[in-house]
């Protein structure tokens, strides 16, 4: 397939970016610094600026999905769903957040006491991101949170996958970059989740 990944020098998009690159995939890696993007054949690097809709739109063309691994305090849903819209792609992935996951009923991970202070303003963004998909009409969107620790480590392929509730086990809630890009290509592969939020973890 023939990708657009926003953001693919962060900690998560480079993950996606190799994973994607290792099934074969074409991707276009849209970032501010292209001369960070590693070298590859199957790999375009565009310089791109999440505050420029048409600038975005015209990068995104021609691609048959559009993965977004940007912060959310460092962009604007608005302009980046616009952008997609208007760019004539259909699937849109996000890189999702941990904050608006469950830990009980109705009770998010980010509204709770223990909830780190410097990750809330992210963190209830992203909540506000994944509301705005929820309302879209047009696009067929995905947005996979991770789990409470979103961390480097190794890519093992085993993991969990879930809907809204933070998937938890005896070590805590956690899931490395490397096993999510996993999560992330499986579902471009093979949509599971059409027009639906899910979270991967151990």
């Amino acid at each position: 397939m023939k990708i657009a990944l926003i953001g693919a020098t962060g900690n998560a998009g480079s993950r996606i970016l190799a994973e994607l690159v290792n099934r074969g995939h074409e991707v276009t890696a849209i970032v501010r610094h292209p001369e960070k993007v590693p070298a590859n054949p199957k790999v375009t690097a565009r310089k791109g600026d999440v505050y420029d809709k048409a600038g975005l739109a015209a990068l995104l063309a021609g691609h048959d999905a559009v993965i977004s691994s940007v912060h959310f305090v460092a962009s604007d849903p608005h302009i980046l769903i616009e952008a997609v819209r208007a760019s004539g792609v259909k699937r849109y992935l996000v890189v999702g957040g941990a904050g608006s996951l469950e830990v009980a009923p109705g009770v998010t991970l980010v509204s709770t006491p223990e909830f780190p202070a410097i990750y809330k303003e992210e963190a209830t963004k992203g909540a506000e991101f994944l509301a705005i998909l929820r309302g879209e009409k047009d696009l067929d969107w995905t947005f996979l949170s991770p789990s409470a620790l979103f961390v480097p480590g190794e890519r093992t392929g085993k993991f969990r996958l879930g809907t809204d509730q933070l998937l938890s086990n005896d070590k805590g809630s956690s899931i490395s970059f490397e096993d999510y890009a996993i999560a992330m290509a499986d579902e471009i592969e093979k949509p599971a989740h059409s027009r639906a939020r899910f979270t991967v973890g151990y």
